[in-house]
């Protein structure tokens, strides 16, 4: 009965922190990217036709 609540976490090296880091900024950027070309593909394909619908 002596289990503690929670797990323990590890502490990271300031290497393995830094590494850590450029990977999310890594990761952001790409699905940054990933957003903003899906957003020029739609406005492609809808091309002009966005003002010729009925309101």
């Amino acid at each position: 009965m002596n289990e503690q609540p929670y797990p323990t976490v590890a502490k990271l090296s300031p290497e393995a922190l830094q590494r850590q880091k450029s990977r999310s900024k890594a990761l952001g950027i790409v699905l940054g990217c990933l957003v903003i070309l899906f957003f020029i593909v739609t406005i492609a394909k809808l091309g002009g036709n966005v003002y010729n619908r009925a309101m």
